[in-house]
């Protein structure tokens, strides 16, 4: 154990963990020596790369851990030994990930990343596959022009609440009146209210997500039937923590998101020009 009781866990590279002072989340790319001081390197999913001091200060699936030098029998080299990855597919040792393609996946907002990225992050670095933020879906048509796609550059996009009518349905509409430009553009949706949604309730100690009155904030009154804080976006922020912590693989997930972003993958990664 490390200090005060948090466990230590070996910097070995391909753990995924996140500096808790900066937010920055990213995989370990080595460990190295600088100054004096022992240094963990981390590369997020976009291809940065960040240095810290090994040490307390890092959580791992929503928990604090101390990172130190890796030893053969520790954490990382337990992951290694796996076959497949969080989305099931078969996992590959000692293969880089690939250049980023053009081709992009967009999705919402920061919970819909980090759920893409918990589950399908191992297979989106070898195939090259950055996905980035929209910050919601008004004016989607607007965004994908700003965006230019083409031959080469497809753009893949998971919404939330995609049922006829609402206002993804209509954005996704205006999308699909683009022209020569749909050709190269895949709005697909799930049904859910929120991402939060697309975890199998049963992760949290639920047998059905709540049904929250209108004019009352989805998220808080999540948070409230769960018996967690829910008083500010502190609170929702950790509270998604909590929930992001229990996804551990494909399993964990509805099926109507499995399909989806399944199928956004296979989108954005078939063009031959894009290689």
């Amino acid at each position: 154990m490390g200090g005060r009781g948090v466990p230590a866990v070996d910097a070995t590279a391909g753990l995924v963990v996140e500096d808790v002072e900066t937010g920055w989340c990213g995989a370990v790319v080595r460990t190295e020596k600088s100054g004096g001081i022992h240094l963990v390197v981390l590369e997020d999913r976009h291809g940065r790369t960040r240095s810290f001091p090994l040490g307390a200060g890092f959580w791992i699936d929503g928990e604090p851990v101390e990172l130190v030098a890796p030893v053969a029998a520790g954490v990382g080299a337990m992951r290694a030994q796996q076959s497949r990855t969080a989305s099931g597919s078969r996992a590959v040792h000692g293969l880089r990930a690939r250049t980023a393609r053009a081709s992009r996946i967009l999705v919402e907002g920061r919970h819909d990343a980090e759920l893409v990225e918990q589950v399908w992050g191992d297979d989106l670095r070898i195939e090259g596959v950055v996905v980035e933020m929209l910050d919601g879906v008004e004016d989607l048509a607007d965004a994908v022009r700003d965006l230019a796609p083409g031959p080469g550059r497809r753009l893949g996009i998971l919404v939330d609440h995609l049922v006829a009518g609402s206002k993804e349905w209509h954005e996704a509409g205006a999308v699909a009146r683009l022209g020569p430009l749909r050709e190269h553009v895949l709005v697909v949706g799930h049904p859910y209210i929120d991402i939060w949604q697309a975890v199998r309730p049963a992760r949290v100690g639920l047998s059905a997500w709540p049904v929250i009155p209108r004019g009352v904030s989805w998220k808080h009154g999540v948070l409230e039937a769960l018996g967690w804080p829910h008083a500010d976006q502190r609170d929702v922020a950790l509270g998604w923590k909590r929930i992001l912590a229990a996804v551990t693989t494909y399993t964990d997930l509805e099926p109507e998101l499995l399909a989806r972003v399944e199928q956004l993958i296979d989108f954005v990664t078939a063009d031959a020009q894009d290689s």
